[in-house]
């Protein structure tokens, strides 16, 4: 890339003699190509200082870099501000001279990159100067267009958008016709730039990128040969990121390709590989499904009036603990088990009435693990599709359509212990398991004494909540828990547990008073 690089004070063009220094540094017979950002300070303290080389006999060309695209079209001589644009001529400008060429070619090459680069920014914060207190210009929930390197204003402060709508309102800043900054259109190769401010991460720059590629594919028609991602051309610790992008062909690629020991210089990704959009193929049990098995009966039998009961009720009493368990959560973990667990089970109602086929229990307790895996995100969203799929799966091979409550039994023990193989817990470890298994353990104990369905649901459901309170008592073995010590623990019981139990104990509940109010048969349930 450069040889050299001369540096002003903060924001501030370099002094005539520094970069006199420089071009008498590092300047051998072929000559010497300075790269100036078209600022007015930049423009005439390098020219003066080339104006010296030449008369001390040195060979030299300048190349000024004017890449922004948020202003108007100048009507004075001041032009186009130097953006990040230029950190992509400095690399084709360098490889050319790595190349061989001649200075004068090396030149051309650096000018025709920059006609072809156009660059706009986005800042969120206002840059420290040294020294000075933060200026303030930026309101709350306010964002900068158009700004320039050195802290200066942006073109216009708006409102903060979401990502999406920056992007695209850069990108049509560009590429504007009307403007006509950079000669690119519908079918032209392009190389994106997204450059980091200062202190942006490189998560939300991916993000911009993410963005920009499908949008420059699919609306513009661009084809995206490269993607170079990081922070190049920074404004100190400016919040916010510039987009650049540059007209591609076959010479300018190789340039950009050609190996560098610029440390920071990344590979740049090809963003035509893979295309903005894959089509994915359908899972064979989701496809083959029928209408009607992917959609709600007309009419509920009896098990599905029941089942949809206890559906409701359980997801509601999850949805009303959501402050609970995020407080117990923000003790011991991370503070959003609540928030977590009622996004599971308020899409669960929303399915519910649209796509459970609630006639089938077995395919119904598939589609709550379908939301689940869908919603709820997380440790423990993986933990109950896991859970629902293995239920599922146990009550699709071994019950009829009537599913017995001692079937039901069978299937939540299957259900335990996928959790426990593949979660690694078991009894004792602090987990939603402390709850489920001594509520299975009664169940089975209940039923096979000879209560009816009703009563042992209930006393399981007893079970179940206590065991979910005695996690007080116990040292946490999985999860973040794990990292909380034992007087914090037992202040608080596992959120997870206790949501567990809450579900578990409302559905119990919900079957009881079905069965009271109707005083049907319960020996089938």
């Amino acid at each position: 890339m450069l040889t050299a690089s001369i540096c002003g004070d903060v924001f501030a063009s370099p002094p005539v003699d520094s970069i006199l220094a420089g071009i008498r540094a590092v300047t051998g017979a072929m000559g010497c190509l300075l790269i100036v950002t078209n600022y007015t300070g930049d423009r005439m303290n390098f020219g003066l200082a080339a104006e010296q080389a030449r008369s001390e006999g040195y060979k030299i060309e300048t190349v000024i870099v004017g890449d922004d695209c948020a202003l108007p079209p100048p009507r004075g001589i001041t032009g186009r501000r130097g953006l990040a644009g230029t950190i992509l001529v400095n690399k084709v400008a360098g490889a050319a001279a790595a190349a061989g060429l001649s200075l004068a070619d090396v030149a051309s090459e650096a000018k025709r990159a920059s006609e072809l680069v156009g660059t706009m920014g986005v800042a969120l914060s206002v840059c420290t100067l040294p020294g000075l207190v933060t200026s303030d210009r930026l309101g709350p929930g306010k964002m900068e267009l158009g700004l320039g390197i050195h802290g200066e204003p942006g073109a216009a402060v708006a409102d903060i958008q979401p990502v999406d709508v920056v992007v695209s309102h850069v990108l049509k800043q560009i590429l504007s016709p009307e403007t006509n900054y950079v000669p690119i259109t519908r079918g032209n190769r392009v190389v994106l730039m997204i450059n980091g401010l200062g202190a942006t991460p490189v998560m939300e720059l991916m993000i911009a990128a993410g963005k920009a590629v499908p949008k420059l594919q699919l609306e513009f028609g661009l084809a995206v040969e490269r993607v170079y991602t990081g922070s190049f051309m920074t404004s100190l610790d400016m919040a916010g990121f510039s987009i650049s992008i540059m007209k591609a062909d076959q010479i300018l690629l190789q340039r950009l390709d050609a190996p560098t020991n610029a440390p920071h210089w990344p590979v740049g990704s090809a963003g035509d590989r893979p295309p903005a959009k894959i089509p994915v193929p359908l899972p064979p049990s989701r496809s083959t499904k029928s209408e009607e098995s992917l959609s709600r009966p007309l009419q509920l039998s009896e098990q599905g009036r029941i089942l949809e009961l206890a559906i409701e009720a359980a997801a509601n009493a999850v949805i009303g603990m959501r402050d609970s368990l995020n407080d117990w959560d923000s003790k011991v973990g991370d503070g959003d088990c609540g928030s977590t667990m009622c996004r599971g089970a308020t899409a669960i109602l929303d399915d519910m009435k649209k796509y459970y086929p609630l006639n089938d229990a077995a395919e119904t307790v598939n589609e709550i693990g379908s939301s689940v895996t869908r919603a709820m995100g997380g440790t423990s969203g993986v933990l109950y599709s896991i859970f629902c799929k293995a239920a599922y799966a146990w009550l699709k091979a071994n019950s009829d359509s009537t599913v017995t409550a001692m079937q039901w039994a069978e299937a939540l023990e299957a259900a335990i212990a996928a959790v426990s193989k593949y979660g690694g817990a078991s009894a004792g470890y602090r987990t939603l398991l402390d709850a489920l298994i001594p509520a299975v353990a009664v169940l089975k104990e209940r039923l096979t004494a000879g209560n009816d369905s009703s009563t042992a649901f209930v006393l399981s459901s007893e079970a179940a909540l206590a065991g979910a309170e005695s996690t007080k008592h116990m040292q946490a073995q999985a999860g973040r828990s794990s990292y909380v010590s034992a007087g914090i623990l037992a202040t608080v019981p596992d959120p997870g547990a206790m949501a567990a139990a809450a579900w578990y104990r409302a559905a119990a509940l919900a079957v009881k008073d079905k069965f009271q109010a109707s005083g049907a048969d319960i020996s089938k349930f």
